[in-house]
Order: structure tokens, then C-alpha cells, then sequence
């Protein structure tokens, strides 16, 4: 049995599982979140009318894709500056609903923790594989 179920990586014979880094790890668990919250507030920014339809819930469908591409991205360099800038944008989502600021606010010292964070996990684990390939 092939395939998806066949627990061989949804069908990519032969071809290893790129390593990913911890920051990006921890990173696209942040922006996975953050997705899930921007839709909410694109919901609410509707139903309290604080714009009108078309661009509360278009807005807050390009902003969850852009979410999206952001973790895509996290192995290069874009994704973690274009994870900066989704975080800023977040926190200006206050300017249609107040507590977005809070909200903002929140991830953006999640997100910071994670750069922080996967950052010095991911140079002590360089450290260790490079003392022992010596």
C-alpha cells in the first residue's frame, strides 16, 4: 500500500524529509495560531460592522494567506521578516477593534520568544553536531 496511509511521507519515495530547524518549528506553530485568531477578528470586524463586508472579510482572507506563506517561508530569511512584519500588522488590527492591540500585543511577545527561544536551541544543537562529526 502507497500513498498517504502508507506512512512513508504522503508518497515521496526515496526522497528524505528536509531537517527543519527548531525556530522554524516553533515559529510556524505561532503564525498556525495567529491564523486561526485573524479569521476570528476578520469575523468580528464584520459582524461589529467596523468595515464594511467586502474588505473585513476579503482583508482578512489575504492576511490569513499571507499568514500561510509566511510558514511556507520560515526556511528562508523572507519568512521569518515576513512573520516581523505580520506580527506589526496584527498589532494595527487594534485600530478597527481595540482589543486586536491586546491580541497583538500577545503574539508579538510569542513570536518574540520563539525567535529567542528556537534561535538558542537551534546554535546549541550546531554546537553538538559539529562536536561530533569532529
Amino acid at each position: 500500500m502507497s500513498g498517504v496511509f502508507s506512512g512513508r511521507g504522503g508518497g515521496r519515495a526515496g526522497r528524505p524529509r528536509r531537517q527543519r530547524s527548531v525556530t522554524e518549528l516553533v515559529a510556524s506553530i505561532v503564525l498556525g495560531f495567529e491564523t486561526v485568531v485573524v479569521f476570528l477578528a476578520a469575523l468580528v470586524i464584520f459582524g461589529l460592522k467596523a468595515l464594511p463586508p467586502a474588505p473585513a472579510l476579503i482583508g482578512g482572507a489575504v492576511f490569513c494567506l499571507a499568514l500561510f506563506a509566511a510558514i511556507g517561508l520560515l526556511h528562508t530569511r523572507a519568512g521569518i521578516i515576513l512573520g516581523w512584519v505580520l506580527q506589526a500588522a496584527i498589532v494595527a488590527t487594534g485600530i478597527f477593534v481595540p482589543a486586536m492591540f491586546v491580541v497583538g500585543i500577545l503574539f508579538v511577545a510569542i513570536w518574540v520568544y520563539a525567535m529567542y527561544a528556537g534561535g538558542r536551541i537551534d546554535r546549541r544543537n550546531n554546537s553538538h553536531n559539529t562536536l561530533e562529526t569532529e
